[in-house]
C-alpha cells in the first residue's frame, strides 16, 4: 500500500450527463424565452396564485381610491 502522491495516473472519469426522458426540453411558446416546457407540470397552481394576487391587488388599489 502506497502512500503519499500517487505515482500512476488514472485517466478523469467521464461525468454522465442525466436528461430526464420524462421532461420535455424546449419551450412552451416556440419563439418565447420563457416559459420552459415543464413550467406546468413544476408549478400547478401558478395560475390559480397569479389571479388570486390580482385579486387582492386590485381590491387593494380600489379600495385606496375612495
Amino acid at each position: 500500500m502506497s502512500k503519499g502522491f500517487a505515482t500512476e495516473k488514472q485517466a478523469p472519469k467521464k461525468k454522465k450527463t442525466l436528461n430526464s426522458t420524462n421532461e420535455s426540453q424546449g419551450r412552451l411558446i416556440s419563439w418565447s424565452p420563457w416559459p420552459p416546457a415543464n413550467f406546468q407540470t413544476r408549478y400547478p397552481a401558478f395560475p390559480f396564485v397569479v389571479t388570486i394576487l390580482i385579486i387582492i391587488i386590485g381590491q387593494w388599489y380600489f379600495s385606496l381610491l375612495n
